[in-house]
């Protein structure tokens, strides 16, 4: 399982924008190899408090 330590601010940004949009933390956690109690702390601003999230809007044409 990978730690938290190694989870890069795009990682971060990308798991923020995952769970604005309303994905559930536990399949989120699978996505990235983390523990859903991982997801929480950064759901929470616990961790990572000063990443924002990534836009994930789809333009359309």
């Amino acid at each position: 399982m990978a730690t938290i330590t190694k989870l890069t601010p795009q990682e971060v940004s990308i798991i923020k924008a995952r769970l604005a949009r309303g994905d559930f933390q536990h399949r989120i956690a699978a996505d990235f190899d983390l523990n859903q109690g991982r997801i929480s702390e950064i759901a929470t601003g616990k961790r990572f408090a000063d990443v924002p999230p990534v836009s994930m809007e789809v333009g359309h044409v």
